[in-house]
């Protein structure tokens, strides 16, 4: 739009110093003659003005100018507290009304922002709100109008533009929200242990809130347990640590009466349980090469706490001397195998012959402990083939092998060890590096001895010489057992025929023995990241995998079945998109895993609430206003004011007029010309001097 504006302008032709001098001269010129009340004084005056206004050059100016139509901002919130409900519908519906109200408004352009969801920090309205202002000049900036339920998280502490800013929000003042607060939960707890969680019941938009809220607690899937919670006092729940990996625990505070949703009154807690220091007994007893492998071992570990025996008397050197006499310090049978057998996480015989170091009654407590839920691992030599064999013992009753025969089960000779087909869906060789494939032979190093021997149980995971068991593991009762048929794998550790992983394989059976979860041959677990929930199915069964079925946290129930991934695992993957505890099954198995809030502090309060607004309603003039409940808004009119002027009223808000605009052309016309300034001067000098000469 096109205007022209017309108006006096001055352009003096000496400079303003000059001008301003030359008056003060003219004035104490007139002074005297005015003092003495002198004929033709006020012509003297006029002749003096008459110069000056001529140097000053006054002229008619007009401008044409191209006005620029002023811009207002709309923020629409698409968060998800704003998706609560029908929010959603009533800033929809209010946003197509403002902007066919703005439509009919001169002079003015509605921008529309969508704001999104803001990942996990909160709704960021204001980020939004100024990638928009880059592009729009702020001489043109006629306000700012946010469509929100007023919870954003990134509001500057003062206005940082000139023009007002209004926020119409959705529903009507005075709405209320119960919160669960998980104040402090640990990371990781000791397995056999409590941990504590700390939560708080928060009533927001409840002045004064007192009272008490009902806490459901349910951990792993089990039967839910309830608790009464002060409200907005912390309480503490112990959840004990029962088995190592992740423990889900999930709380839920019952629904408050009126409340705007329940969705923040669930919390979800994972906790990794990990066992302490674990204690290991290695008990040495033949001497041999290899006989220091296992304590290297142990001792490496700064999670393991080591006691360590070795009897020192050989076979061939049984001289009855008294054990008293060869000991570097009485070895303390009773106890060990008695008093405090079940102290111990694992139970290591290397190469350990029953000559009546322990008697019957000990060795059947370390049967028992197995059973109980103990572990024994046993490295064997040619000892286990003779009558002071262990597996002759009690203990015997739970080793998943016995020697095979009377003769010829010690066998001399180079082999190359093997992973057994077995083996390569077992979590404890399955990977192993240099190990046998369908294509190719070991690259491991020679042993030259092993023992024959007939498996009873468990599975052999690891082959000697044609095919014989070589590493059998075996689950006892509650317990588990490892037998290692052959002394020579220390070999390994010498570099002997290029070695192989002695380190690595007695790792994973120590701390298989020992239940690391992530050494579990039969398993299933499931994970969430990134959104995304993978169930991971581990299994030494051959064979398609079953089906899964996966339970999200409101109940919906999804079947599929996964893809193979090799080593004995099937996984399958889906989106997470809802928090709270999400359930995976193959049958036999129950696996659990937690996804948290996307946006926490989004949710963190769900009431339509102006208050996180208010320094930038504050700092800018602007007003708050509900527009009802409903899905059609009851919306304030559209109004432009002029700078300086208020921007709210009573049904009303309003939009700054900035008159913004581009000068396209100029004219000046002198009102003074110098041939009339000449003229004028002139007759106003003789009239002066002829006044004076009478």
């Amino acid at each position: 739009m096109t205007q022209t504006i017309a108006g006096l302008d001055f352009a003096p032709v000496p400079p303003l110093w000059l001008l301003a001098a030359a008056a003060v001269l003219a004035v104490l010129a007139l002074v005297p003659a005015a003092w003495r009340r002198a004929r033709g004084v006020w012509w003297r005056a006029a002749s003096f003005a008459l110069v000056l206004l001529a140097l000053a050059n006054p002229r008619l100016v007009e401008e044409s100018r191209e006005t620029r139509p002023d811009i207002a901002l709309l923020l629409v919130d698409r968060s998800e507290s704003a998706e609560l409900g029908d929010r959603a519908q009533q800033i929809e519906a209010a946003r197509r009304e403002l902007e066919a109200r703005a439509g009919r408004l001169p002079d003015l352009e509605l921008r529309t922002v969508e704001v999104p969801e803001g990942g996990n920090q909160g709704t960021r309205l204001f980020t939004a709100a100024e990638r928009a202002l880059a592009e729009i000049p702020r001489a043109r900036l006629a306000g700012v109008i946010a469509l929100t339920d007023g919870q954003a998280h990134d509001i500057p502490a003062a206005a940082p533009f000139d023009a007002p800013f209004h926020a119409l929000l959705p529903g009507r003042a005075g709405e209320t929200d119960r919160r669960l607060r998980i104040i402090e939960a640990p990371g990781f707890g000791i397995v056999g242990r409590e941990v504590e969680i700390r939560v708080a019941v928060d009533e927001l938009g409840v002045p004064r809130a007192t009272g008490a809220a009902r806490l459901t607690i349910r951990r792993d899937g089990e039967a839910a347990r309830s608790e009464s919670v002060p409200v907005g006092r912390d309480h503490r729940i112990a959840v004990p640590i029962r088995r190592g990996g992740p423990t889900v625990v999930e709380i839920e505070a019952e629904a408050r009466p009126g409340e705007v949703s329940p969705r923040n009154n669930r919390q979800v807690v994972t906790i990794n349980g990990v066992r302490d220091r674990l204690r290991v007994l290695l008990v040495s007893g033949e001497p041999h090469a290899g006989e220091r492998t296992w304590r290297r071992l142990l001792k490496a570990d700064p999670n393991v706490d080591l006691v360590h025996f070795t009897i020192l008397r050989p076979p061939e050197k049984d001289d009855l001397t008294p054990l008293s006499e060869l000991a570097l310090i009485a070895f303390p049978v009773r106890e060990l195998f008695q008093v405090k057998l079940r102290e111990f996480d694992l139970i290591v015989f290397d190469r350990f012959s029953n000559r009546g170091i322990l008697p019957v009654t000990y060795l059947r407590n370390i049967a028992d402990y197995v059973r109980g839920g103990g572990a024994l691992l046993m490295s064997t030599g040619p000892e286990y083939s003779g009558p002071v064999s262990l597996a002759l013992t009690p203990l015997g009753q739970v080793l998943p092998a016995r020697p095979a025969g009377r003769a010829n089960i010690v066998a001399e000779g180079a082999f190359r060890p093997r992973v057994s087909a077995l083996g390569f869906r077992h979590p404890v060789t399955e990977g192993l590096i240099g190990a046998n494939t369908a294509e190719a032979e070991p690259q491991w190093g020679r042993w030259y001895r092993q023992l024959r021997a007939e498996p009873r149980s468990g599975n052999v995971v690891m082959e000697g010489a044609e095919g014989a068991p070589l590493l059998v593991l075996d689950r006892v009762g509650e317990g588990r057992v490892a037998l290692l048929l052959s002394d020579h794998i220390w070999l390994w550790s010498r570099g002997h025929d290029g070695g192989g992983p002695q380190q690595e394989l007695l790792r994973r059976i120590a701390h298989w023995l020992m239940r690391e979860t992530e050494l579990e041959e039969e398993d299933l677990t499931a994970r969430i990241e990134a959104g995304r929930l993978t169930v991971t199915r581990r299994s030494l069964e051959d064979g398609a995998p079953p089906e899964f079925a996966v339970t999200a946290p409101d109940g919906t129930v999804t079947r599929a079945r996964p893809e193979e991934a090799g080593g004995g695992r099937a996984t399958l993957t889906l989106p997470a998109t809802q928090p709270g505890v999400w359930q995976a099954s193959d049958g036999r198995r129950v696996a659990f895993a937690a996804s948290a809030a996307a946006n926490p502090l989004e949710i963190a309060d769900l009431r339509a609430d102006p208050g996180p607004l208010r320094p930038l309603l504050e700092g800018t003039g602007g007003v708050a206003r509900f527009m009802g409940p409903g899905s059609a808004p009851a919306l304030p009119e559209l109004r432009r004011v002029a700078p300086g002027r208020d921007v709210a009223g009573p049904g009303w808000i309003g939009l700054r007029r900035n008159g913004d605009h581009t000068v396209t052309g100029i004219s000046a016309l002198p009102l003074l010309p110098p041939w009339l300034a000449l003229v004028l001067v002139l007759g106003a000098a003789v009239a002066a001097w002829r006044r004076e000469g009478r």
